[in-house]
């Protein structure tokens, strides 16, 4: 998956070891803008401008080794006539934490969980993103979160831990639920790389007299990240009445070889039955049958014909 570019001109920040970078942030004046009202929330979080003509940038865009220090500095616009206290501090960003742990662990800002910014300032707060040096290659995604008075403001971090990348995929827990044209197919994947996957998924059926209708492969509207599980299910409107069916689900992903797991069901009227238990039912049903009709047929009094030993047969000419 490809990590988005700065936009041009955007200043790149680079590793410059393990020193920690100073909490005290660049105060700059606003000069005569104009504040707003003071129990508004009048303020605002962002990475610090490029250098080439202060273009602005979305977000943080850091890359390193495993076992780099990157350093960059976050924003913070208080155009109000009081001063404000912000707290700061990294977080996972949702859907975006990867590896355990996430990279939102990575971000400090020196110890100092808050920063006063004065009325009608712009500071600029440095904080530092230090990578485990038994991180995994790959893309992470991070924020930096700045709050106050109840208001908070996520700025993202998107980081790229250098090094060979694994893409692999696999499937698990595949179980067929449901009944009729609501029938689908379960199942979970698994990424076990280090990169996002965006894979794409097909079901095959066979029944007791051959193929049945499955599930043509298509893309799925969502991104696996690096050690992310997904319980999924797929309709399968094909699936038959009455009878046993087996599947095979197929998964497949950018560089990663194709996973599969097979699932296999009996269905019912009522519904899909696995296993033995609907057959053992079945048994049953069939030998209670003749004793329900002897006992409908002694209610309404119609003979029954008593039960005796079978007739011999006859022995070969013996007829005349």
């Amino acid at each position: 998956m490809r990590v988005p570019r700065p936009p041009v001109g955007a200043s790149s920040r680079r590793s410059r070891g393990r020193r920690a970078a100073s909490v005290l942030p660049l105060l700059l004046l606003l000069g005569t803008a104009p504040a707003r009202a003071a129990d508004g929330p009048g303020w605002s979080a962002a990475p610090e401008p490029g250098a080439a003509g202060g273009a602005p940038r979305p977000a943080f865009y850091l890359a390193g080794a495993p076992g780099a220090v990157l350093e960059d500095r976050l924003t913070l616009t208080n155009p109000s006539d009081l001063p404000r206290t912000f707290a700061l501090r990294g977080a996972d960003e949702p859907g975006g934490a990867g590896h355990a742990g996430g990279a939102g662990a990575w971000i400090s800002f020196g110890g100092a969980g808050a920063v006063t910014v004065p009325p009608r300032t712009r500071a600029a707060v440095p904080f530092t993103v230090t990578v485990p040096p038994a991180a995994l290659p790959g893309d992470r995604r991070a924020a930096v979160l700045a709050a106050e008075a109840g208001r908070e403001e996520a700025v993202r971090v998107h980081l790229r831990v250098g090094g060979p990348t694994l893409a692999a995929l696999t499937v698990e827990d595949v179980a067929v639920r449901g009944r009729g044209a609501r029938t689908e197919v379960a199942y979970t994947l698994v990424n076990r790389g280090n990169v996002p996957l965006a894979p794409r998924v097909s079901v095959r059926a066979e029944g007791l007299f051959g193929p049945l209708p499955g599930r043509p492969e298509r893309a799925l509207p969502v991104q696996v990240p690096p050690g992310g599980r997904l319980r999924l299910a797929e309709p399968w409107p094909g699936a038959p009445r009455l009878g046993a069916a087996g599947v095979t689900l197929t998964a497949t992903a950018p560089g990663a070889a194709a996973a599969t797991a097979t699932a296999s069901a009996r269905f019912a009227p009522g519904g899909p039955a696995v296993g033995a238990g609907f057959l053992l039912a079945l048994g049953g049903a069939a030998a209670a049958a003749p004793v329900l009709v002897r006992r409908r047929r002694a209610r309404r009094g119609t003979p029954v014909p008593a039960a005796g030993p079978e007739p011999a047969p006859e022995p070969a000419g013996a007829r005349a």
